[in-house]
């Protein structure tokens, strides 16, 4: 969901881009709002577009180095 929002996209590009049902959308996006990951933006009426805040870049940072230190790809089988 943060990846999808990185250049700020409304619900439905979310729940689409991040392949999730409306009411799993309505709970994340509570979630990333409360915790500060992502902020909400109103461009119009009724229309809302949430982007990403630099905590929560941060956040998507961390969690590409965490999935690069894991990849096996050295052929050792490690």
């Amino acid at each position: 969901m943060l990846r999808v929002g990185e250049n700020g996209a409304g619900k439905t590009q979310i729940m689409y881009g991040a392949n999730m049902s409306y009411s799993q959308i309505q709970k994340y996006l509570g979630f990333l709002l409360s915790h500060g990951l992502i902020t909400k933006v109103k461009v119009g009426n009724p229309s809302v577009t949430y982007h990403i805040t630099e905590k929560g870049k941060g956040l998507l940072n961390s969690i590409d180095n965490m999935m690069e230190m894991l990849e096996f790809g050295d052929g050792n089988g490690a």
